[in-house]
């Protein structure tokens, strides 16, 4: 005998109105939560707490710009480089041994990086043989590069590295796929200096490069993203803690947007289209390591779209973001999204700042290194922060 389904009854007007409403409400108060606790960064402010600060390297009336570190295996070993001038000019070296605390006198380099045109930067590679190396670049055309083999004691002369250059060649340079000397490593260019002749066609291009013989020769460049209205650079890479996918942040140069991010799940061989980070992430060359916790602490320059400069604190100034990978890849990510929004140091005239070092010590201890205005009316000069998170915790409960 064939069963007639059961209906449900109807509700009155009045109950479906009351229920909707009770929805809603229940929505609302799920997203103003959820809001609360993804959202709501913190502001702290280190710039009076000299104790942290160390003078890397100050000339009275010399110009000193945008260094890089590099820290060796012995956990107290860092290196610094960096030009006397802005980008362009003679590169000097000091070396520190007890974690950047203090420095030595400026060292002797070979006589070819007096000529460098761009901002150094320098990098720990090992080939598939197992030796190590640190290399350091130099841009504009033909991008160039010197080798030490043994730590920083001595170096090659700058050689070029191949028919092209580019702008702060490189952004960064990073060990991928199986640990047999293969690195992947990208930077940027408008037409300028990839290639003699310059097209100076104001397309800004993202451009990749493989070296699988530990940083010693690398490949022709691949364009990664390029567009005339979209101005993409100084690229910064940040692993997944799980190993998996890389994501490389980008200033924004046009200043029409924040800073963009752009993810490889197959070591660098292909890339997401960028998409945009959150204004709490927004600024130039943003350099970033893992702390101890597992958090994320990134250091960058403080610049934000021309729309949203009046939006944000600490602008122009050196700063650091602290949150979670999470916080990365989240395709519904505010504004305001992280932890802390952290000044480290108060630059005293305009974006003049934050090319900066991020080292991670054996005890947590990061230390962050850079060039800025820091005293009105004097040249530049290079500085590092030092700071555990733990600090930071501890700074943001006295606040709240």
């Amino acid at each position: 005998m064939r069963v007639s389904p059961k209906m449900p009854r109807r509700m009155s007007f009045p109950v479906t109105i009351k229920f909707l409403f009770q929805l809603i409400g229940s929505v609302m108060l799920v997203l103003i939560c959820q809001r609360f606790t993804e959202a709501q960064v913190l502001s702290l402010d280190l710039d009076a707490e000299i104790d942290r600060q160390v003078i890397v390297d100050k000339e009275p009336g010399q110009y000193l710009g945008h260094p890089t570190t590099c820290l060796l295996e012995d956990g107290s070993t860092m290196l610094c480089v960096y030009p006397k001038g802005h980008g362009k000019g003679g590169i000097l070296f000091k070396r520190s041994i007890d974690g950047g605390r203090t420095w030595s006198p400026r060292l002797p380099t070979p006589t070819s990086w007096e000529t460098s045109k761009e901002v150094p930067t320098l990098h720990r590679v090992v080939g598939p043989d197992g030796k190590r190396r640190i290399i350091m670049w130099s841009g504009l055309y033909p991008a160039r590069i010197s080798v030490s083999p043994d730590d920083g004691r001595s170096w090659s002369e700058l050689a070029p590295a191949g028919d092209w250059g580019g702008i702060v060649v490189m952004g960064f340079v990073t060990a991928v796929g199986a640990a047999d000397g293969t690195y992947l490593a990208m930077f940027h260019d408008d037409g300028r200096f990839f290639q003699q002749p310059p097209k100076n066609e104001g397309v800004f291009t993202l451009y990749k490069t493989f070296s699988v013989d530990g940083g010693l020769t690398w490949s022709f460049p691949e364009s990664v993203f390029a567009s005339p209205q979209l101005h993409l650079c100084e690229p910064g890479c940040i692993r997944s803690p799980d190993g998996k996918m890389l994501a490389v942040l980008l200033r924004e140069n046009s200043r029409r947007q924040n800073s963009h991010i752009i993810f490889s799940q197959d070591e660098g061989l292909t890339w997401t289209e960028p998409r945009p980070l959150p204004l709490s992430l927004t600024g130039d060359r943003h350099t970033g390591v893992y702390a101890p916790d597992g958090r994320l602490f990134i250091s960058f320059r403080c610049r934000s779209p021309e729309a949203k400069v009046k939006e944000r604190e600490y602008e122009g100034d050196w700063v650091a973001w602290i949150g979670r990978w999470e916080d990365l890849i989240s395709e519904t990510i505010p504004e305001d999204a992280g932890q802390y929004f952290v000044r480290l140091k108060d630059n005293k005239l305009s974006y003049d700042t934050a090319y900066p070092g991020v080292e991670k010590l054996p005890d947590g201890t990061l230390v962050a290194t850079t060039y800025g205005h820091w005293t009105a009316g004097e040249e530049p000069y290079i500085l590092s922060v030092r700071l555990k998170l733990s600090e930071l915790d501890q700074l943001a409960a006295l606040k709240k």
